[in-house]
């Protein structure tokens, strides 16, 4: 069967192989609320799909209008045989409780590189994305600018004390990096992107090295709360 779990996912399981994220678009914080309990309603009714999907979580955007999904697959064969037998029925029952949702887009992922404070046992008091566009695919450029973010996350002298981790997944087709970032609040990421001169993102010659990387299209920032974890009983 399927449980409900306050548990944040484990994005260093090395079970995981196939990590996706996708967006919906729902409106409102009324209708996030309505969305997530929708979305639980649905699983929790029926029994877990397969053992190669690992957990599923949902967080509620802060800006009171989108979803965030993750699902850990085992690989991407386990999600296309879930998607031919199981999921339509959960986005028909969904969509019956709360009409109008868009599904914005679905990224398919591998976990690169992760930056963990060691011996930080601290729960995230909010997530916060980061989604990187490049113009076309290129896997080593990936690998490359990803690289660059830690040597200059690693080279600031006075770290902002509320980032607890940062996990870096790469899409499959080549063109975008994904940051999972871990935070202590809203407040303290907010802090650490406008403290003056040592910020992140400050105005050092690292950090001005990852944002003018060579083919860089976009990036956007996003936080979110944590609002559902579903697992297998």
């Amino acid at each position: 069967m399927t449980r409900r779990t306050l548990d944040h996912p484990d994005l260093t399981d090395p079970r995981v192989g196939a990590p996706f994220f996708s967006t919906w678009r729902v409106g409102t914080p009324e209708r996030q609320r309505d969305t997530v309990e929708a979305i639980a309603r649905t699983w929790e009714r029926r029994p877990w799909p397969t053992p190669d999907l690992r957990s599923y979580h949902v967080y509620t955007g802060q800006d009171t209008g989108t979803l965030l999904h993750h699902s850990q697959w085992t690989g991407e064969a386990a999600y296309e045989a879930f998607v031919k037998t199981h999921r339509q029925e959960r986005v028909d029952e969904i969509d019956t409780a709360v009409p109008g949702i868009e599904r914005l887009w679905l990224g398919r992922y591998r976990r690169y590189r992760s930056a963990v404070r060691e011996g930080d046992t601290r729960v995230p008091g909010c997530v916060v994305i980061v989604d990187v566009e490049f113009e076309g695919p290129d896997p080593e450029r990936q690998r490359a600018w990803v690289d660059a973010v830690l040597e200059a996350l690693e080279s600031e002298p006075d770290p902002h004390p509320g980032g607890i981790f940062g996990h870096f997944h790469l899409s499959t087709d080549g063109t975008r990096v994904l940051n999972y970032a871990g935070w202590e609040s809203a407040q303290a990421h907010i802090d650490a992107m406008a403290a003056p001169g040592d910020g992140i993102g400050s105005g050092s010659a690292l950090w001005e090295r990852v944002q003018t990387w060579p083919g860089l299209r976009s990036s956007t920032v996003s936080r979110y709360d944590h609002a559902l974890g579903l697992v297998p009983e």
